[in-house]
């Protein structure tokens, strides 16, 4: 990668990705000596004191679903008891295992599973969906004798599924949504060949928030005798409770015949802490394909359910204690917050006539613009210590409301800062557009190969010390 052209961006990642430089402790190696723990924790308070306001405050988007204190601190006690074991050790820590049963159990009851349904805990929505993907490659294989396999998603499913076909060897192909930013029934019928093994479709992508129309894509899949997979891992645990609240919520889950698997990430709307989400097979024949064994090591028989060998029980322990300490009625009411609060800011969005919501999403909502550089709007909302998500193929931008922004007042703080940049930005056409022009240029084909070369020198500079 020649990187010269993108030189001078390294100062300005650098200044943005590593603010703790100097005045702080920093290690290239290790130290002659251990440092004294009471002087760790001093650090560590402090990089923390530094870092939670924005969140607390609501001024972020997603990133913290809960954040609350008295549930931290509770989430932090179940872990600490938690924090040595391994459910790589089921003989050991048995309960962890417990733990992530019911996490199961609970979350398929949520999504309506049959009898007979079954699933995992993993990582996170990424590995949700890279499982469940190895999964339909490997039952394509064994069952239908594919060893070309091709997967169907809309232009606006997660990049997870790209990176799922790209580690385990599957073709991408890409369908395009229609003018309701929910996935094109008719193109991913056209797209349909002998090699394909699943459909997606998301409740609801992350770019938008609109629901596809699951019930007609499972249908397909099911008429065809391949899987389909319900990527949930961002409305799994809200899309439930706002349909018992009486909102219009599209049939995404196990009641319709053809899912037949759902990613659900539990430390989004779950409430648990990062690094857990569940991954659902209508049965435990299609599980088994998602499984590792090894017979002929030498070290003995190694098998592992998911991809990682050893991992944190403490998380799972947590998930499980997030799940029942919430309970059907917490989750009910924080749905209705979350909804309300989501749906006053949709009307203040409406009323700033230089914008334009995209659609009629439920909770994460994207705007933009016929008139203005959306990215300037976004850059002067930064400014006023605002983080929301960017996003192109239209230029939009996006925020994924939570318990944070039910806060007293963050709803209105945001309308009001978003009506200022708007201002703003229309007296001022030049004023900086931020992250605008890498956008732009992952709009042009002909430019994407300088967009990844960007991304990769940003990744270069989260580890340079």
């Amino acid at each position: 990668m020649d990187t010269s052209p993108f030189e001078d961006l390294i100062p300005e990642m650098e200044k943005s990705l590593k603010p703790y430089r100097e005045g702080f402790l920093t290690f290239a190696q290790l130290p002659a000596a251990g440092i004294a723990r009471d002087e760790i924790l001093r650090e560590m308070e402090r990089l923390k004191s530094i870092e939670e306001a924005r969140w607390k405050d609501g001024k972020v988007s997603g990133a913290v679903y809960h954040g609350d204190t008295a549930h931290i601190d509770f989430i932090n006690r179940v872990y600490a008891l938690h924090s040595q074991s391994n459910p790589l050790h089921a003989d050991v820590w048995p309960s962890t295992t417990k733990f992530e049963a019911e996490i199961v159990a609970m979350t398929a009851r949520m999504l309506r599973a049959p009898a007979g349904a079954c699933g995992t805990v993993t990582s996170g929505g990424t590995e949700s969906i890279l499982l469940a993907m190895k999964t339909y490659r490997d039952w394509a294989r064994e069952t239908k004798n594919i060893t070309a396999p091709e997967i169907i998603a809309p232009t606006t499913a997660h990049a997870a599924f790209d990176k799922a076909a790209q580690y385990f060897g599957i073709k991408m192909v890409r369908v395009p949504v229609g003018d309701d930013f929910r996935a094109d029934l008719a193109a991913t019928r056209a797209a349909l060949t002998p090699n394909t093994i699943a459909l997606i479709g998301s409740a609801p992508p992350f770019p938008h928030g609109i629901v596809d129309p699951v019930e007609e894509l499972s249908e397909l899949a099911r008429a065809r005798g391949i899987g389909f997979h319900t990527d949930g891992c961002l409305g799994g645990f809200l899309l439930p409770w706002a349909e018992k609240l009486g909102y219009p919520v599209p049939p995404f889950d196990f009641r319709l015949p053809g899912v037949t698997s759902i990613s659900a990430d539990t430390h989004k709307y779950g409430y648990a802490p990062k690094g857990t989400s569940v991954v659902l097979y209508r049965d435990a024949e299609l599980r088994h394909f998602q499984y590792f064994i090894s017979t002929d090591w030498p070290g003995g028989l190694y098998f592992s359910p998911t991809i990682a060998g050893s991992r944190p029980g403490a998380l799972s322990a947590a998930c499980w204690a997030a799940l029942v300490t919430m309970g059907a009625d917490g989750y009910l009411r924080a749905a209705k917050a979350i909804l309300e609060t989501a749906t006053k800011i949709k009307q203040g969005i409406r009323e700033i006539s230089e914008l334009q919501l995209i659609g009629d999403p439920l909770f994460v909502l994207a705007f933009g613009s016929e008139t203005l550089d959306i990215f300037q709007v976004m850059e002067r909302m930064t400014q006023k210590q605002w983080g929301l998500n960017g996003l192109h193929s239209p230029s939009a931008v996006h925020l994924c409301v939570t318990l944070r922004h039910t806060q007293p007042g963050v709803a209105e703080r945001f309308i009001a800062d978003l009506r200022e940049a708007v201002v703003f930005v229309t007296g001022n056409p030049d004023a900086p557009s931020g992250v605008g022009p890498i956008y732009g240029m992952a709009s042009a084909v002909e430019l994407r190969g300088m967009v990844r070369d960007v991304l990769k020198l940003y990744m270069d500079v989260l580890y340079r010390v």
